[in-house]
């Protein structure tokens, strides 16, 4: 049984007519394909245009306002010397990973229109990600005082834009819930205000709200429709996007808590900032990459696997970490009650290090476990029982009853609606059927 979408029709139904919908042929795809071309070219050629005033903002130490937040300041400066690194040195690292990453883009995006460009959505996505690749420039000219200020800022809300459509439609090529095609017109809105309004730090402000907002809604009508409203195809398509969009986001929120915790860190121009601008470029590339996988090659890689590893190691690092620290902590403070010592000892070193080989593995068993029971329990139980069936194997030794258990086997993890077991019969004459069939309840 099909699960219904919020418009009433079922989930398959609506992917046969999206389809259909989507799907170009002749000179329609010959002109789509053309005016990517163009487009792209636009972007490209714009973009290379720019990256000598990126460049040249990342050497400029700022002595006023506004600065970008890569752009150095005499503090930082002044680190980067004490660090034996020029204004050069430190603009290599950038420039390098915006230029390889916008390659990259601009590499996914047009192997999705070689290999996929039939359906205008497919021309969408490669489109949204070749946008992508331009933000790293366009978000820190918008903030200078560059003269490509305007034209960045365009670029930027453009390529946004673009990228928000992509998310609001994918991958059904449909507006599911109908209000999500309002988002694109919102932030078009928020960037027009930011755009003649910009040198207001509440424009600014406001305008970057807008941008959180909108990212946020169309995480979570990424798995409303996951919910909803895709068939079996386009949940392990969709997968690939949730699973970019929060391990980016966990990035993000990774380097984003220590600027809430020390806001000095924060501060445009401040070294931390510099140092995590190449991280910020790193994690811009992570959702393009998982498009790219979830249009072309979403059966090469299993996502399901890849999510509970991720889950399971990333719990596992956690924990560990936490243990570790608890344990030095608690272990230098019996040294320093009983011996008087200040300082790390190295047997606490030693004694925490071992402790935590030691917990490695049962610790990692006992979290695959809990997010095996807790989000993967239908695999879990069937895991279980063919476990169970195969040792059952090595001591039963009537038919009749391991016929029985290989049926009730199927039955409870592959849930057929009819299954039948013919055995071959000693003689030929002689013919032996057992049959069982089930219909499990709609889920």
């Amino acid at each position: 049984m099909n699960r219904a979408d919020p418009e009433g029709k079922s989930a398959s139904a609506g992917v046969v007519s999206s389809e259909a919908q989507t799907r170009w042929s002749g000179s329609s795809l010959i002109l789509a394909r053309l005016a990517w071309v163009v487009v792209v070219s636009l972007l490209v050629a714009l973009f290379l245009a720019m990256l000598p005033a990126y460049d040249t903002l990342l050497q400029t130490v700022c002595t006023g306002a506004p600065c970008g937040l890569a752009q150095p300041t005499p503090g930082s400066a002044l680190a980067l010397q004490r660090l034996g690194l020029s204004l050069g040195t430190y603009a290599t690292i950038p420039l390098a990973l915006t230029s390889a990453s916008a390659f990259l883009c601009l590499a996914v995006g047009a192997v999705i229109v070689w290999r996929k460009s039939a359906e205008w959505m497919v021309l969408l996505v490669a489109l949204g990600v070749v946008a992508i690749g331009t933000v790293n420039v366009t978000s820190v000219l918008q903030e200078s005082s560059s003269a490509w200020q305007v034209i960045a800022i365009v670029l930027n809300i453009l390529g946004n834009g673009v990228f928000f459509l992509v998310f609001s439609l994918f991958p059904t090529g449909r507006f599911v819930p109908r209000w999500t095609r309002w988002l694109v017109p919102c932030w078009v809105v928020s960037g027009v205000v930011f755009l003649f309004t910009r040198e207001s730090f509440v424009s600014y402000l406001v305008h970057t709200l807008v941008w959180l907002a909108v990212v946020i809604v169309l995480v979570i009508v990424l798995f409303y429709r996951y919910r909803l409203a895709s068939s079996p195809l386009q949940r392990q398509q969709t997968k690939w996007v949730i699973f970019g969009s929060c391990v980016a986001g966990l990035i993000s929120v990774g380097l984003i808590v220590p600027t809430l915790l020390f806001p000095s860190l924060g501060q445009a121009g401040s070294f931390y900032q510099l140092v995590t601008t190449p991280a910020y470029i790193v994690v811009v590339l992570i959702i393009p990459i998982c498009l790219g996988l979830a249009i072309l090659r979403y059966r090469l890689y299993d996502i399901d696997l890849l999510i509970n590893r991720t889950l399971v190691y990333g719990t596992l690092t956690v924990l560990l970490a936490l243990v570790y620290v608890g344990l030095v902590i608690g272990l230098q403070a019996l040294v320093h009650l009983f011996t008087g010592q200040l300082g790390q000892a190295p047997v606490v070193i030693v004694v925490s290090t071992l402790a935590i080989a030691a917990l490695f593995q049962r610790l990692r068993q006992r979290i695959q476990i809990i997010f095996d029971r807790r989000f993967y329990r239908r695999k879990y139980d069937a895991a279980k029982t063919l476990a169970a069936f195969s040792a059952t194997l090595h001591q039963e030794v009537d038919l009749e009853q391991l016929r029985e258990q290989l049926l009730a086997v199927v039955q409870e993890t592959m849930q057929p609606s009819h299954a039948s077991l013919w055995v071959r019969p000693p003689a030929p004459d002689r013919t032996s059927q057992a049959t069982w069939s089930n219909t499990p309840s709609a889920p």
